[in-house]
């Protein structure tokens, strides 16, 4: 009996169904761990859409504007690619600066990670979408370095977290729709 109830409950946890926070799934780089980070935001949402629709409106950043705000100027640095990839690099202006970004992490239909770095502030942003009984939670975290974090935290601290609760919903919408 303990046997079976030890074996349902690790069943349990190798699916995902337990878990105290989804972004430990997260595997961030040292120095942006959230733990040791000047600046970390946390934001997620429900859609009713596969990760399998998600996925490809989230790989076309270059159509983010259409339905995200935050998100202009975008363009790759490879001038052939036309959708985000493993290793692709891009330039965007998002929150009114510049950046240069390059995907670091890619898993299909499941998470894709960038790095994105100026000397005033360097950022890791991650995307996870987890499948659920409805369609998938797609969670967006952002962990942040850099002496402009400290502005950041000081004048605009849900700045940030209400930009990415609208690119969230934006993605709703485009996914649902």
């Amino acid at each position: 009996m303990k046997k079976t109830f030890l074996g349902l409950i690790y069943l349990i946890l190798a699916l995902g169904a337990i878990s105290a926070n989804d972004s430990d799934r997260i595997n961030w780089p040292e120095a942006y761990d959230p733990s040791v980070s000047k600046f970390y935001v946390h934001n997620e949402i429900e859609i009713k859409a596969p990760p399998e629709k998600v996925w490809p409106i989230l790989l076309d950043a270059l159509h983010w504007s259409d339905w995200y705000s935050g998100a202009s100027e975008l363009r790759f640095e490879n001038s052939r690619d036309s959708v985000l990839h493993d290793g692709a690099a891009f330039y965007w202006k998002t929150m009114g600066l510049h950046f240069r970004s390059e995907i670091k992490e890619f898993e299909l239909n499941r998470l894709l990670a960038w790095e994105s770095k100026k000397s005033s502030i360097q950022g890791y942003h991650v995307w996870l979408i987890i499948p659920t009984a409805e369609g998938c939670k797609v969670i967006t975290d952002e962990s942040q370095n850099g002496w402009l974090t400290f502005f950041e935290k000081i004048f605009q601290g849900n700045k940030l977290h209400r930009q990415h609760d609208a690119w969230l919903a934006g993605l709703k919408m485009k996914a649902e729709s």
